[in-house]
């Protein structure tokens, strides 16, 4: 009898949307294995931009103070609806999640509160925040040293609620390609910036998680390095890595290197399928 498995679950990070795993996708489906891109609220077809973002002419002031529309996003809420994505991907069965940047302090609230929805854990690129530990707090750590995403930024995200670029400055181009897309195609890295959001919600680098045994720490997780990462820095990333498995010693994480810049669904997605598709 066939045993149907979840497939993978592609999750975005911040600024990003379902759109960015497209070609990881196509190489999974190569690989024999199945998969499903989501939108986090607020980003991708679930995005509202601030109404200073396209009003012209443009008024810098009036997008460095404007409330976000998405600044009651919090944790609970973008983990609420991971997990209903993963129940209905998974239909019954616990899913592969595959979580990049931002995304991954998300998958893991959404992991620890449903730890039955979820197969495997691979985070890539991104945030595995230890307990009780907000993901910005690891911005001033002396690991996070040359990281350039908080020098994009264009309001202050605790007052106005959301992390926001405006990705609509021809002037910031070069600086969210080299923070996102350093080693990705001019081309695509272009097409790439032209598809981001605007704003992201600052609770969800705010709030942290409580991480138990029974829950987030009972499932096996891989960590994809990206030593060449501009936004999180390869240092971070090893200490995501170490205070994991000194908090879970008995569940060690799988640690793999792709030689990439931020997106490696963009740089490698056939690499990135490589790492993925075994697991689904």
């Amino acid at each position: 009898m066939t045993v149907l498995r979840g497939p993978a679950l592609l999750v975005h990070g911040f600024f990003h949307g379902s759109w960015c795993w497209s070609e990881v996708s196509l190489e999974l489906a190569a690989r024999g294995a199945a998969s499903v891109a989501v939108d986090m609220p607020g980003h991708g077809l679930r995005a509202v931009r601030p109404a200073a973002g396209t009003r012209r002419p443009h008024d810098p002031a009036a997008l460095a103070s404007e409330k976000s529309p998405i600044a009651e996003v919090g944790l609970d809420t973008a983990a609420t609806l991971l997990a209903e994505q993963a129940r209905r991907a998974g239909r019954g069965e616990p899913v592969v999640a595959v979580a990049h940047s931002m995304g991954g302090a998300v998958l893991t609230r959404a992991a620890e509160q449903h730890p039955d929805l979820f197969r495997h854990l691979v985070y890539v690129a991104a945030y595995m925040p230890a307990s009780d530990t907000p993901c910005l707090t690891y911005t001033t750590l002396p690991q996070a040293e040359g990281g350039q995403s908080l020098d994009l930024l264009c309001a202050d995200p605790l007052e106005v609620g959301a992390l926001r670029v405006d990705t609509a400055s021809d002037a910031l181009r070069p600086a969210i390609r080299s923070a996102f897309y350093g080693d990705v195609d001019m081309a695509t890295a272009d097409a790439a910036i032209a598809l981001l959001g605007s704003e992201s919600p600052t609770a969800l680098a705010t709030q942290a998680t409580t991480l138990t045994e029974r829950g987030w720490g009972s499932i096996p997780r891989t960590y994809v390095l990206c030593p060449r990462d501009n936004t999180i820095p390869v240092a971070l990333q090893r200490l995501f890595v170490a205070q994991a498995d000194g908090a879970f010693p008995r569940n060690p994480t799988v640690v793999v290197t792709l030689e990439s810049a931020h997106a490696p669904f963009l740089s490698m997605p056939d690499q990135l399928a490589d790492v993925v598709a075994p697991l689904v």
